[in-house]
Order: structure tokens, then sequence, then C-alpha cells
């Protein structure tokens, strides 16, 4: 059984590419209104998840309401269980479900749950994620310059925004390339459409980034207090290929999690917290980068042959 990927709001969701990647898991007490906001259902969901799948890991936004997440904290320790990863993500909403995809396509690989929960902050490195607005004038996740602020008050003025990996601003003019740095690999484009026409990204821009495939998709409710603004195309580029997505993350070294046993990559366990000691510290036993195993590699073969047909 997969290690479930369970996110707080049916917009974190896109459709899967391919009919082997798993559903997304999503928490109906993390909702607003008289379905959320409850512990015990909280609590309830997560205990289910847990009893079916093993291990959860909990995609949810950085920038989530306060009070969410101390809900999911809070359910973690009531169930006193380290098999529940809460994963905050800080990308803008279009990357936040665009990461969750990635995550589900992996869990069918022969990761490890903490490999694969502590693979996100990898994948988000590799995430470029934008928007063209109507308005800076209340965008505060990007540096705004005084003349970008002055400009955006204009009437007509739009500009171009990369959020992730490196902050960009561009003011537009015309229908020319908007400028922003392209990702050094080829990537899927994910378009929503909000106040704005989304031409200018899905033409230019996908050109300029030399984007295999376009997907449009619904914008996420969130999307408009994020950026500050309702008029706006958000968009996401990443790594189409679940073959590259198995083989980034098995580059990496893993290692042992002192404190819950559990495989991790990079400097901190995503089921317990707990950091990574200093090199001295370390037991002598470092796990290989790669694995003999080649389970995973023909389920992605089969995946990826099954979406070209």
């Amino acid at each position: 059984m997969p290690t479930a990927v369970a996110v707080t709001s049916p917009e974190l969701v896109l459709p899967s590419p391919d009919r082997h990647t798993p559903p997304a898991a999503i928490l109906q007490s993390a909702e607003p209104g008289e379905r959320g906001g409850s512990l015990d259902r909280t609590l309830a969901e997560i205990h289910t998840l847990v009893e079916q799948h093993g291990h959860v890991l909990v995609v949810h936004p950085a920038a989530a309401p306060p009070a969410l997440v101390h809900r999911l904290h809070a359910a973690r320790a009531a169930l006193e269980t380290d098999r529940l990863a809460l994963v905050g993500v800080d990308l803008p909403p279009l990357g936040t479900a665009l990461l969750a995809l990635q995550l589900r396509q992996l869990s069918i690989c022969d990761f490890s749950p903490g490999v694969l929960a502590s693979a996100a902050r990898l994948l988000a490195h590799y995430l470029h994620a934008g928007a063209v607005l109507g308005s800076v004038a209340r965008l505060d996740q990007v540096p705004v310059g005084l003349k970008a602020h002055a400009k955006s008050w204009l009437p007509g003025s739009q500009f171009a925004v990369l959020a992730r990996p490196e902050p960009q601003l561009v003011r537009l003019s015309g229908d020319q390339d908007p400028g922003l740095k392209a990702p050094g690999f080829p990537t899927r484009l994910v378009v929503a459409e909000g106040g704005l026409p989304a031409e200018r990204v899905t033409g230019a821009l996908a050109r300029a980034w030399h984007v295999r495939e376009v997907t449009p998709t619904k914008l996420p409710a969130a999307s408009a207090d994020w950026w500050g603004t309702s008029k706006l195309t958000e968009f996401a580029a990443a790594i189409p290929d679940i073959s590259v997505l198995y083989q980034l993350v098995s580059s990496v070294r893993r290692e042992e999690c002192h404190w819950c046993g559990l495989e991790l990559i990079g400097d901190r366990c995503a089921f317990c917290a707990a950091p990574l000691p200093p090199p001295g510290e370390r037991g002598r036993r470092a796990l290989p980068a790669t694995r003999p195993a080649c389970a995973g590699r023909r389920r992605i073969n089969s995946a990826s042959a099954g979406s070209r047909t």
C-alpha cells in the first residue's frame, strides 16, 4: 500500500497525468465552515489514513491559517504516532498543488516513507512558480521596488512575477517574452487563469521556456490573497517525467534518523522533525544513495509507457 499523500484543500489536488498515480486524500476537517474546524474530525480522518496506509504525508501551505496548522500538530500529538509527517510548503497555491502531485507520483515507487516525505524540500527547488499580475501594489511575497509599485497604479499595467525558485519581477509591455528566468530542463506548465487572459503565459512564456506540455486548471481560491490581487494568471512549471523525478531523489545520499529510525534525505526528518546530527556525531552506518532493487523503476517504466499510449 503506497504512503498516503493528503492535502488540506480540494484546490491542492491536480488531475493525475496517468492511471497509476494514487489519488490525494483530502482532509475534510481542514476546510472552513460547518464541516471543518473540529479536532475530533481531524483525529478521526488521520487515524483512518494511518491505519489504511501505514504512513501519511499531509501537504499544507506554509501560509495556512495558524488554527489549521495548530490543529494538525495537536492531532499528531494526540495520536502519539510517528507515522504522520506534516509537510509545510512555502510555494504559491498552484505550485503547492503541483508539488503534491509529484509526491503522489513518487509514492508508487520503492522509496521509504521517510525519503518520500523529505523529498518534498528537494523537489520544491525544481519548481518554477509565478504569475502575471495586474497589480503588485499589495504583493508581499516577492520584493517590489518603488518604481514598480508606482507603475502598478497606472491603468493597464501588467507584471510577470516569478516567486520560486528565485524572485523576479518584470513590467510587461506588448506581447513579447516576459523575460523570466527559464528552467534549465524540460517542464510541464500548469496554468490557472484568473482575472487576466492566459495567452501571454501559454504563448510567449511557454515558447521561451521550451515547455513540453501546457495544462490548464482552475485557479485556487487562495491565489488572490497570496498574490495580492484577483487580476492574475498563475502558473507553475515542473519536471513532468516520473523516471527523472525518481532518479533525482535516488541520487541523494540517504541517512537514518537517530530519533525515529526512518530513512531521510537532507538535514531533517520529516516525520519526527529531528535534525540530522553533525557529521562527527553520526553513526558509522550510511545508507547508499541508490537501491539495488528495481521494482520501483519497473513500475516507473510501465507508468511512463501507459502515459504515452
